[in-house]
């Protein structure tokens, strides 16, 4: 298991009604859009939001892994704390990893991670990341790994 500590971005989030089946839990695949949104918020926390607007810039990403432990389940109502940060970065891409919590319990729900890819908005491959995402989530991020 991941260790919390090492978090440092956190937004809380409230399982709506329509997020859950008819036994009453959070369904699965909407941890994908939970994690959606604390990235989202995680990229503008740290600068890595183009001015103007996500895709403003002509970057272009995109996710090529998304993985999900679940742990526990969620109801509806109950608050989920979702823990977010870039573990490493490469070349051309990086890898972000997720806790879900139980606000009230500090039951551990879920963990996660994505890889998004910084690809070439005309050829679709694979292209090299600004060094500036290097620069501020190095600021952010103090044992983040850096893969070469």
């Amino acid at each position: 298991m991941t260790d919390i500590r090492k978090f440092k971005h956190k937004i809380t989030i409230t399982v709506r009604f329509n997020e859950v089946d008819m036994l009453g839990v959070c369904n699965n695949s909407v941890y994908f859009v939970y994690f959606d949104e604390a990235k989202f918020k995680y990229i503008k926390e740290i600068g890595l939001m183009p001015e103007g607007g996500w895709f403003r810039d002509g970057s272009l990403f995109f996710v090529v892994r998304n993985e999900i432990n679940y742990r526990d389940f969620a109801r509806f109502d109950d608050e989920l704390n979702i823990y977010t940060r870039i573990s490493f970065m490469k070349y051309s891409s990086f890898g972000f990893e997720h806790i879900v919590e139980n606000a009230k319990t500090k039951q551990i729900i879920a963990e996660g991670s994505v890889v998004l890819v910084h690809v070439d908005p005309k050829t679709h491959k694979s292209a090299p990341l600004p060094e500036k995402y290097f620069d501020l989530v190095r600021l952010y991020e103090k044992d983040v790994a850096i893969i070469s």
